[in-house]
């Protein structure tokens, strides 16, 4: 897994933080610390789910356009990770004549196909709110 979701989560708790107020992509990646431009395509996945508005120009940036009470960590996860669980290469060889190797990577999609399942019902738990309420009490 990339760290798309971190940063995705991230910056919807800062804007969580800073409810009703803009915040421009270098405002966000510097809290995040990492570069404006990764924002941006991150934050684009998110203005696409619904999840923040965008304003361009001065003044301009993002805004968190859901209740942060109500957007799942899932929700956060679908569109910015969703599939990229599972390995980009798998062990073993389907052409090959052994059982062990010719069907290793078959069964190990099936497992990361499943541990996705089970991840995004975990992260349906939580919500941005939550998250916020848990880095608030960190000291």
């Amino acid at each position: 897994m990339t760290s798309d979701f971190t940063i995705a989560v991230h910056s919807l708790v800062f804007l969580a933080y800073l409810p009703d107020r803009m915040a421009s992509s270098e405002e966000i990646a510097h809290n995040v610390c990492t570069n404006p431009a990764r924002i941006r395509k991150i934050m684009s996945c998110l203005r696409k789910s619904g999840l923040v508005s965008t304003k361009e120009g001065i003044g301009g940036g993002y805004i968190l356009s859901a209740n942060p009470d109500e957007v799942t960590l899932a929700q956060i996860y679908r569109p910015v990770s969703q599939g990229k669980l599972k390995p980009n290469w798998c062990t073993g060889d389907p052409e090959r004549e052994c059982q062990i190797s010719s069907n290793t990577q078959v069964v190990m999609d099936e497992i990361f196909d499943d541990a996705e399942i089970h991840l995004e019902n975990y992260l349906n738990q939580m919500t941005i709110s939550s998250v916020l309420e848990k880095i608030k009490q960190c000291r």
